[in-house]
């Protein structure tokens, strides 16, 4: 904190008129902010309290636009399913009966069917 405030108190003699404060040294008083406050950081430097804090949100979002980074790779892992319950399936014709017991998800019993009715459709 020492170093911004000698580096704004050296600004703050070096001025002509109402310059504004260089955004170097608002985007260091913004780091420091977050770390101790924007209370504790206002009253040492002798800051604008509403800015100050401004400024610190932005610092805030600009490291963490710096330090947020595009996964190159994402593995998605499906949850395992356990077995659906069993399914019987009959099918009686002229040439007999056909009894199947099957275990699977719906979507697996569904495809069966279907396929077992165009079959014998």
């Amino acid at each position: 904190m020492k170093k911004v405030y000698r580096r704004l108190e050296r600004w703050r003699s070096q001025r002509t008129g109402r310059a504004r404060i260089p955004p170097p040294i608002w985007t260091a008083a913004g780091e420091l902010a977050r770390e101790h406050g924007v209370s504790r950081v206002a009253e040492v430097l002798g800051l604008e309290f509403n800015h100050l804090k401004r400024m610190s949100q932005a610092a805030e979002t600009g490291a963490s636009k710096r330090r947020t980074k595009a996964p190159a790779f994402v593995e998605l892992i499906a949850p395992e399913t356990a077995g659906g319950r069993p399914c019987v399936i009959e099918i009686e014709g002229e040439r007999g009966k056909l009894r199947m017991e099957l275990n699977g998800t719906a979507a697996e019993l569904a495809h069966i069917s279907r396929a077992l009715w165009e079959m014998l459709a």
